[in-house]
């Protein structure tokens, strides 16, 4: 009886086990990455009939039929510009509030409370507030221009103001967390270090450059890799603002993707798979030129 206790409690026991453990995971991995994975690379490679289903191999067909469409490179440049304007701003506004809030003003505790606020909404109920913001008849954008004399303009209409303004909504949902994971960091700070470089003469912008941002580096390494691949696959604030308009003008990655295969109809389901292979394939690449490059960067301590 004993030696059979102690077989169970052995390495095949233990490994039993631990795939136990593992098994509501694997369930869950399996049925909503592996699966739609694969169906995305199959796909990929066949024709689809009027109502999308697979009915013929086509190879490397669907490849050729995506960069063959200007509207592809179109929609790659928007995303570039997408990611730029979304991912800097975001989180170099993040660290100059958070080291804002660190300098000992009154009402720390109500500031940090109004900027991560936005943490709290949901990509959907954010883009209504904003929809209602950039109203070009009642909302407040243009409501501040009138009062200092400009113009209305046509926030979300216009093809050279549409991306910036869903820039700046997609800034505006991002900074709380971004806020909340600095000043985490910098509460993470020993507290005898910041003495130290005080005691040496070191304040204001000097301690931050020499001793704060430094000792940030890893949270700061985590929000650029975290937000370059949120701002890659950004659909729903697009959708409701926009809808990819106005002439195309905000219609990113993603969104040419959901387009190829179910708006106005459309069910072209392996053009918008070869897309969605070349999206894992750039946000792979980008995820590995910053691990590649600015990882060597980050103190950790």
């Amino acid at each position: 009886m004993e030696a059979r206790t102690i077989r169970e409690r052995g390495p095949t026991g233990e490994r039993r086990l631990s795939l136990l453990y593992l098994a509501p995971s694997l369930i869950i991995f399996a049925i909503f990455i592996f699966y739609p994975l694969g169906r995305t690379f199959y796909l990929s490679t066949m024709g689809t009939d009027i109502i999308g289903r697979a009915n013929k191999f086509v190879g490397l067909d669907n490849f050729a039929d995506m960069f063959s469409d200007p509207g592809f490179f179109k929609a790659l440049g928007t995303t570039a510009l997408f990611v730029l304007f979304t991912v800097v701003p975001a989180i170099v506004g993040a660290l100059v509030v958070v080291l804002l809030l660190e300098s000992r003003i009154s009402g720390q505790r109500m500031f940090r409370t109004v900027f991560a606020l936005p943490f709290a909404f949901s990509v959907a109920t954010a883009s209504v507030i904003f929809a209602l913001i950039y109203n070009p008849a009642v909302g407040m954008a243009n409501g501040i221009l009138s009062y200092v004399g400009v113009d209305r303009i046509g926030w979300l209409t216009e093809p050279d103001l549409a991306l910036i303004s869903i820039s700046i909504t997609t800034i505006w949902m991002t900074l709380g967390y971004n806020v909340l994971v600095l000043s985490a960091g910098i509460g993470a700070i020993p507290t005898e270090v910041v003495e130290a470089a005080r005691l040496d003469g070191a304040t204001g912008w000097r301690l931050h450059s020499r001793i704060t941002i430094p000792m940030l580096s890893p949270q700061l390494f985590f929000l650029i890799v975290i937000s370059t691949i949120h701002a890659l696959q950004s659909f729903g604030q697009i959708h409701i603002l926009t809808k990819g308009g106005p002439d195309g003008a905000t219609s990113t990655l993603v969104y040419w993707i959901y387009e190829k295969a179910f708006s106005y109809g459309s069910s072209d389901f392996g053009t918008a798979s070869a897309a969605a292979i070349v999206l894992l394939v750039i946000v792979l690449a980008c995820t590995g030129i910053q691990f590649g490059v600015l990882e060597r960067k980050v103190h950790y301590r």
